[in-house]
């Protein structure tokens, strides 16, 4: 039997679409095959509508099965797949989304038998990143990711594609010939050599701009968390309230992979340490290895900061299953050592706001998008950023003035006053540091 579908066959139609559906969307149905031990399978499938909603798909109805083992063929069995047809043609759906990753020849079979497009969960995600990408570096990471997922199934995507008028991706609409497939191989492999070199180029222009930063002595936090989990949002919090800049604000909306590209923001709050903060992409269960791969260099930003403040929506029932899948990313970066702050945002769902903010242990409840607990989680952040630095006053002599560049780039300059004497400065600096400049020590 059908799991659900919210399409009625008599409804009024105008060209094809119900007079109440959305427009142009694509009528889309959805696809499960529920394995042995797959707990969290429900909230994948739910997961999957978020997915489509995301790229603004037209879901129409929901199908899953139960198999020990995805059917070598076609993924789902002959007898839901003749089920499912019958849906297809009562939603006048064109398009099939499988929540389980598809083999080449599951998906070349599956087209087949369905007669129409079908994407899996992997496809439906490159083509969220394709569309929401906007710097060149994102936009070449999702072509190179893209083109890593299509190289090994070019005949079932032109099947597909022939279905849709050449509409439904980027290869032309020219048939599934031998001779055309492996020219269209090469060209695939030669575009991906070309963006490889692109994305090293701008590897090292990432690790001149990360160098810059470390010797401008200003810590770096990174926020991390499940996408959709509030990162953006709480970026904006930290910069609406003390660097209100409209230009500086970044993209927030309530969507699964709001935001692709990294944004480095420099924090400034008034009578404390200035610090970095870095937004990038959300994680998600099953994330593409595609993706992982040709994200790496954006991901591993985590790498290089001092705190990590991971995000995570609390309100959400399988919150702790985000939190497990952001840590485990972590540690397949090779971040997992570095010290964390768990921001359980959204707690004004769970709890009255006059509770709020409060702390256990290294966790802090929070509302980022009411503007609640911002001053106890700066507090939280100087206490682990700034734990080994100290205020200290240097004064210089005019003979060594050339030492003042020197200590700006190493410690963040409180004051700074033209005596007689020499230069005298206040500095917050880490007290290891402070040891190439003891000699200029006053206190």
């Amino acid at each position: 039997m059908f799991d659900r579908f919210d399409f009625d066959m008599e409804e009024p139609k105008k060209d094809g679409y119900p007079t109440e559906g959305r427009g142009d969307a694509r009528r889309t149905l959805l696809v499960g095959v529920r394995l042995p031990k797959d707990f969290l399978f429900e909230n994948s499938m739910k997961e999957l509508e978020g997915l489509a909603e995301a790229l603004s798909l037209d879901v129409r109805g929901e199908v899953t099965q139960s198999l020990p083992a995805p059917d070598k063929a076609t993924c789902l069995g002959s007898g839901k797949v003749e089920e499912l047809k019958t849906l297809i043609e009562a939603a006048e759906a064109d398009l099939v989304v499988v929540n389980n990753t598809l083999t080449p020849s599951q998906l070349t079979n599956l087209a087949d038998a369905l007669e129409v497009e079908v994407i899996d969960r992997t496809n439906l995600i490159l083509n969220i990143f394709a569309e929401r990408a906007r710097t060149g570096e994102a936009k070449m990471q999702v072509d190179y990711a893209k083109l890593r997922y299509m190289l090994p199934r070019l005949v079932g995507l032109r099947k597909n594609l022939s279905r849709q008028g050449g509409t439904g991706g980027s290869m032309s609409n020219k048939g599934a010939g031998e001779t055309q497939i492996e020219l269209d191989r090469r060209r695939i492999q030669d575009r991906m050599a070309e963006l490889r070199r692109g994305l090293k180029e701008l590897e090292k222009v990432r690790a001149t701009q990360r160098s810059r930063r470390e010797r401008s002595g200003v810590p770096l936090v990174a926020l991390v968390g499940y996408t959709n989990a509030g990162k953006s949002t709480l970026m904006n919090l930290m910069l609406d309230t003390w660097c209100p800049d409209p230009e500086k604000r970044v993209e927030a909306k309530d969507m699964l992979f709001a935001t692709l590209d990294t944004s480095v923001r420099r924090i400034t709050p008034p009578d404390h340490r200035d610090f970095l903060l870095s937004d990038t992409v959300g994680f998600i269960n099953d994330l593409p290895t595609e993706l992982v791969t040709a994200f790496r260099s954006t991901l591993e930003e985590a790498l290089y900061a001092d705190l990590i403040l991971q995000v995570v929506d609390c309100s959400d029932e399988n919150h702790l299953v985000h939190m497990a899948v952001t840590e485990n990313t972590l540690k397949e970066l090779g971040a997992g050592a570095i010290p964390m702050i768990t921001v359980m945002n959204k707690a004004d769902r769970l709890h009255p706001e006059a509770e709020l903010p409060f702390v256990r242990g290294e966790r802090i409840y929070m509302a980022a998008g009411r503007g609640i607990g911002l001053d106890a989680l700066l507090a939280m952040i100087e206490e682990r950023l700034f734990a080994r630095f100290i205020t200290a006053k240097l004064l210089v002599p005019y003979a060594e003035s050339g030492q003042e560049n020197s200590i700006r780039k190493d410690a963040q300059v409180r004051s700074c006053e033209y005596r007689d004497d020499g230069i005298f400065l206040t500095v917050s600096i880490d007290s290891d540091m402070l040891k190439k400049y003891e000699r200029y020590l006053v206190w």
